[in-house]
């Protein structure tokens, strides 16, 4: 986690917003997104990144558009589109490509000069997998068939657009592709070759269409956005507006721990405030804002209130700055529980 008093806009030249969880949630917009990435979009470029594969780049900026953002189809960009590029570099160009997924997917596939079928008996080249709500049994049936139909260990290859495991939903959290593909996983015996987020390929290809020199991803899951900017070496910031709470922030592994923690888009413009560490007999005081977290052998505790969100950073920095993982600690519930706002 970064210190500094600037806001976590400083410096950078694009912004990257995944959409489930940081702008809608269902149909709907996230109190606070519209307006906040619309006054993102007044000074930088402002992308959209979606591991969602069931619809198509233009499907995904008409619902921008209507939500009330400026959103152009080449603003968006798709797991679709990125494992497009990794299936042109493991079969011939114009091959039969068994695919499971939504309009998104097809779209992508066909773009490319690709043949799309829906059967192991038109003898695919490759498999490719994406989510769309009404794949069913017979859909994962076809991908195994094919995997395996050669008969020996290697198989055609298979290409997954993502391996989220859930998704959120105006009714709730359901299950996202990461289950479809593990079902898949389950009967052929290996894993796919997976474009989107925690991948770079994504990342890569969101660089590469913007030119963007300093991309500052925003993401509401530590283990595809954060941890996926990470390893393609950009700033992030995770929002607390949807899959990953407080108490996922503060177990994060080194991995996965982002640059920046928001409440809500809004914090986007607000400076940051400095981490502060002092020491009182034999204890370590960690201070963010007004609020002050104690660091006593196993036990962290908090000293001092503050705003919600600085609490979390306090709580955040005192564990991840420690070297030693979360279950080495004994944290007091006011870090993580009903004193935070959002989770109340």
């Amino acid at each position: 986690m970064r210190s500094t008093e600037g806001s976590p806009l400083t410096g950078a030249d694009l912004l990257l917003a995944d959409l489930d969880g940081v702008v809608y949630r269902g149909p709907g917009a996230i109190p606070h997104a519209v307006e906040s990435l619309n006054r993102v979009q007044a000074s930088i470029r402002v992308g959209y990144l979606t591991n969602n594969a069931s619809r198509t780049d233009a499907s995904v900026a008409e619902h921008l558009t209507e939500l009330g953002l400026t959103v152009a189809p080449e603003d968006v960009v798709t797991s679709p589109q990125a494992a497009v590029v990794l299936l042109a570099g493991l079969v011939p160009a114009g091959s039969r490509i068994l695919v499971v997924g939504g309009d998104g997917l097809v779209s992508e596939v066909e773009k490319a000069g690709f043949t799309v079928v829906r059967s192991a008996d038109d003898d695919p080249a490759a498999v490719i997998q994406g989510f769309a709500p009404h794949v069913g049994w017979s859909d994962l049936a076809e991908a195994a068939y094919a995997l395996k139909k050669r008969g020996d260990d290697e198989g055609i290859p298979w290409v997954a657009t993502n391996t989220d495991w859930t998704i959120p939903q105006a009714r709730g959290t359901a299950p996202g592709n990461g289950t479809l593909v593990s079902a898949v996983h389950t009967a052929v015996g290996r894993l796919p070759v997976v474009a989107g987020k925690p991948e770079k390929a994504i990342f890569d290809a969101a660089r590469e269409r913007f030119g963007a020199a300093s991309p500052l991803v925003v993401g509401d899951r530590l283990d595809t956005d954060i941890l996926g900017a990470n390893r393609a070496g950009m700033a992030s910031a995770l929002v607390l507006t949807g899959i990953d709470g407080p108490k996922q922030v503060l177990a994060a592994e080194p991995t996965m721990r982002p640059t920046f923690l928001l409440e809500d888009l809004r914090d986007l413009f607000a400076p940051y405030p400095a981490v502060r560490e002092s020491e009182k007999r034999g204890a370590r005081l960690v201070q963010v804002g007004d609020a002050l977290v104690r660091v006593a052998g196993r036990d962290v505790t908090l000293e001092r209130r503050g705003a919600p969100i600085d609490v979390l950073r306090a709580g955040a920095h005192s564990i991840w700055s420690s070297g030693q993982p979360i279950y080495a600690f004994e944290v007091a519930p006011e870090l993580y529980a009903s004193q935070l706002s959002w989770r109340a």
